[in-house]
């Protein structure tokens, strides 16, 4: 590469040092907890009503942890750039295990929702620090190791999730879902104390943190996906409440341009947004969690709805593609090390876009193996899809920029499941109101399904609103292929390890 400045070379060292196996294990351990977090709860939702009340607000125990870890994923990013990865991790597992000690004390629903905030202010650093760490530990043709580790466990997690929160909270007391994360994050956080090791940059004493413009980010993230999670459900899109939180949304952005412009070290740089690389990933990224929100959203409605089958069994449907997704993904650096990282997630994304487009054409009511085929197959395509593309851009930055870069596509990756749960909401709900003559929404119906009260005719509309959804998220998918085919390089700009 020519000559290399001193500045370059720090920026490139390996960033860790010490037993790279124990290291693993703690960011196992860590990215468990993050992912456990967001699936375990789910199951045990009557017994924490029962038990606190709050049924009117219940909802927000998924939506305020969401929120939480979204908006910070760009400010920890920037800060481990910033003072290193392990203090962020660190300060991060105990928020979380603060929030979760919290969670099991609750006494209201009010609390625990605010617990569950706390939670979510320290997954926010265990997400995007953990995949971050995850490309310093290995170099380039070695990290698919690590990401396809962190793929299996959240494949694991979003399976075994749901029932160990309904064992824990059938068999034991809800408390303890959040209970158990403090021994688990304990072994994490002591692991990283004891065996992580960052060489030391002399940036860190002359550090300056752009707290404004994360005060803004935060503010104008928490708006928007407020509006985002809330319009439609708890109250009409066109509603005072919704265009006052979209309005508000608006003039925090013009806020967080003004201010980053100006910041000395933003936390979230404009060159995040310049390099084609980086910018075409998040977009494609963003269109991926979009996407995702088809499956794992409407599916079990339609498994339960439509094929008639229990809810364990409808859960095995959707869950098939967290077998197959890990598996494509380890695999697939054998793909791109032929053809490159861009085409490798056009190939994926591309089969994907196929595979989404070809759900509305199962037959009615069908069979379980046709849904659960498909689920297979797209599991694979997106494995192909993702991996490459983490992998590709992490390693176009230096050190001193991963965080950063890593944070920007978490971030655009969850703000896009995020829109994709209100604007395929809003489509399965239309599409429910054309075919019923305006009579209620997803929710109510399946309900009325449940209840034995629902004709025929309503399990036909609830599969022409699934199909819908699946239509829009091939959509998604496409978006995502033309993107990485018009705005991403050939070839990524890949630094010497």
């Amino acid at each position: 590469m020519g000559g290399t400045s001193s500045a370059a070379r720090e920026a490139a060292r390996p960033a860790t040092t010490g037993r790279r196996g124990a290291v693993v294990a703690a960011l196992m351990l860590s990215m468990a907890l993050a992912a456990l977090d967001a699936t375990i709860v789910s199951t045990a939702v009557p017994q924490i009503v029962g038990d606190l009340g709050g049924f009117s607000v219940f909802s927000w125990l998924f939506s305020g942890y969401l929120l939480a870890v979204t908006v910070t994923l760009p400010v920890y990013g920037k800060l481990s750039d910033t003072f290193g990865r392990k203090p962020v991790l660190i300060a991060g597992s105990v928020v979380f295990l603060l929030g979760s000690l919290l969670c099991a004390v609750a006494w209201n629903m009010g609390a625990l929702i605010a617990f569950r905030i706390v939670q979510g202010l320290g997954g926010g650093a265990l997400q995007g620090t953990v995949q971050t760490l995850a490309a310093d530990l290995y170099p380039l043709k070695d990290r698919p190791k690590i990401q396809s580790k962190l793929s299996t466990v959240w494949a694991v997690s979003a399976v075994a999730g749901p029932g160990l929160g309904g064992v824990l909270a059938a068999y034991a007391d809800w408390r303890w879902i959040f209970l158990i994360n403090l021994p688990i994050g304990a072994v994490a956080l002591w692991l990283i104390v004891r065996h992580l090791h960052e060489p030391e940059r002399e940036a860190t004493a002359h550090a300056r943190v752009d707290w404004a413009g994360a005060l803004a980010v935060f503010a104008c993230g928490g708006v928007l996906l407020t509006a985002l999670v809330q319009g439609g459900v708890a109250w009409p899109w066109l509603s005072v409440p919704s265009l006052a939180l979209f309005g508000a949304g608006l003039a925090l952005v013009a806020v967080v341009v003004l201010v980053e412009r100006r910041a000395a070290e933003p936390i979230i740089p404009a060159w995040v947004w310049r390099r084609r690389t980086i910018a075409a990933v998040n977009l494609a990224l963003g269109a991926l969690g979009l996407l995702m929100v088809a499956p794992s959203v409407f599916l079990p409605t339609y498994a339960q709805s439509v094929l008639g089958l229990a809810p364990v069994a409808a859960g095995f449907v959707l869950s098939v593609w967290t077998l197959s997704w890990p598996v494509s993904a380890a695999l697939s650096q054998h793909v791109y090390r032929r053809i490159g990282f861009r085409n490798t997630a056009m190939l994926g994304i591309g089969t994907a876009a196929l595979i989404l487009f070809a759900f509305p054409f199962l037959p009615y009511p069908g069979q379980a193996w046709q849904p659960t085929l498909l689920m297979l197959l797209l599991g694979a395509a997106l494995g192909l899809f993702q991996l490459p593309l983490i992998v590709g851009v992490q390693s176009t930055v230096g050190w001193a920029e991963r965080g950063t870069t890593t944070a920007s596509v978490l971030f655009c990756r969850q703000t896009g499941q995020t829109i994709g749960a209100a604007v395929f909401g809003a489509v399965a709900n239309g599409v429910l109101a054309a075919r019923l003559g305006g009579a209620g929404d997803l929710d109510s119906v399946t309900r009325a399904l449940d209840s034995g009260t629902a004709p025929e005719a309503t399990r036909r509309a609830i599969a022409d609103a699934v199909h819908a959804v699946y239509l829009g998220a091939a959509g998604a998918a496409a978006l995502a292929f033309l993107v990485l085919l018009l705005l991403a390089p050939r070839k990524f700009p890949v630094l010497n390890d």
